[in-house]
């Protein structure tokens, strides 16, 4: 095929160039492509992620408060629509490990806040085939259900659903999926058994039906308006928060929330248009000592780090907020100024 030539000349009165195969100048050209990308990033939905510290988990005196803490953590992400939750610890660069035991009792504080975070999330109907049993585990029994859309129950009826692997037939090249209803559906496709996955089930409500369904990418509900939950993430210090994000670009607008930020009232608070924010959270001693036992920001205070560093909740009645009420506090202070960025 023939190559576009690129045009050298700045004489703006100088006949557009054609391009030898299609016949359209390179002005047109430019202008469809910018086009296109404005319609891209039209169709982008901007997400929101929260940063939380392992931390919280070891102050707590019991397993089953702590796993009360984790569940109001869930409660709160999933009412704000929160698409990541990043659990992070206080580590130097050298020591990145965190301990995953499936049958210990010794499990690290941010496993056992990631486990409990990612077992809530996922449907009640999975968490048997998804989960083993574990001591951690012990009390999620008695915690209240995040009731999310993803959650469906055994009569409903939803675009999509989500569903584990059992098993694939190699003759009809399809994989027999648990959706949570009295019968399992097939898709197109052969996969391994064991994994989750999300599957469009369309309009036709026959379970009999041999006509296979589809496995879509989860992120799809969500390009229809859906929420579908979150996903969770370790970080091994506070810079791997940011230095590790999964998002294309990183995060573009950075937030740190502490009693020690600026006082801005939320209606009058104006954050950048962005495709992915963070708004992140201390422990005890707040982001200032994530911040000052990293490696990585030797010399540098918490303003220097975020693009924003905010207080949320000024005149507070309490000496203290825990983490688990600033997480509540903060993503209502930030709901109109994230409306508003993202209308814009």
């Amino acid at each position: 095929m023939g190559k576009k030539k690129q045009r050298l000349t700045t004489d703006a009165d100088a006949a557009p160039e054609l391009d030898p195969i299609t016949g359209n100048n390179d002005e047109s050209h430019s202008k469809k492509k910018l086009k296109k990308q404005k319609k891209n990033k039209t169709n982008e939905i901007p997400t929101v992620s929260i940063a939380v510290p392992a931390s919280i988990i070891d102050n707590v005196p019991t397993l089953e408060l702590a796993t009360r803490l984790a569940s109001q953590i869930a409660r709160a992400a999933t009412i704000f629509r929160i698409k990541e939750v990043v659990v992070f610890d206080n580590r130097s660069n050298t020591d990145k490990g965190y301990t995953v035991t499936e049958n210990s009792d010794d499990e690290s504080s941010s496993a056992f806040l990631m486990r409990i975070l990612q077992y809530l999330e996922t449907p009640q109907y999975l968490r048997k085939a998804l989960f083993p049993m574990h001591n951690s585990l012990r009390f999620v029994g008695m915690l209240p259900p995040l009731d999310a859309p993803h959650h469906l129950r055994k009569h409903e009826w939803g675009p999509y659903r989500e569903g584990v692997t059992i098993k694939g037939h190699s003759n009809s090249g399809t994989t027999l999926v648990d959706v949570g209803l009295f019968k399992h559906v097939a898709v197109d496709q052969i996969l391994e058994p064991g994994r989750r996955v999300t599957v469009a089930m369309g309009a036709n409500r026959n379970l009999d039906s041999d006509l296979p369904r589809e496995v879509v990418s989860s992120s799809k509900p969500r390009e229809e308006g859906a929420y579908w939950g979150y996903q969770v993430r370790y970080a091994h210090n506070i810079s791997a928060v940011f230095n590790e994000c999964t998002y294309k670009g990183g995060y573009d607008c950075i937030i740190g929330t502490s009693e020690h930020g600026q006082i801005i009232k939320s209606s009058e608070l104006e954050l950048p248009s962005f495709r992915h924010l963070l708004i992140s959270f201390g422990g005890l001693a707040g982001l200032e000592e994530s911040i000052e036992e990293d490696d990585n920001y030797k010399g540098k205070n918490a303003k220097e780090v975020f693009s924003l560093y905010l207080n949320t909740c000024p005149n507070q009645g309490s000496r203290t907020i825990r983490t688990e009420e600033a997480i509540l506090i903060s993503l209502q202070y930030f709901q109109e100024p994230i409306s508003r960025a993202t209308l814009r």
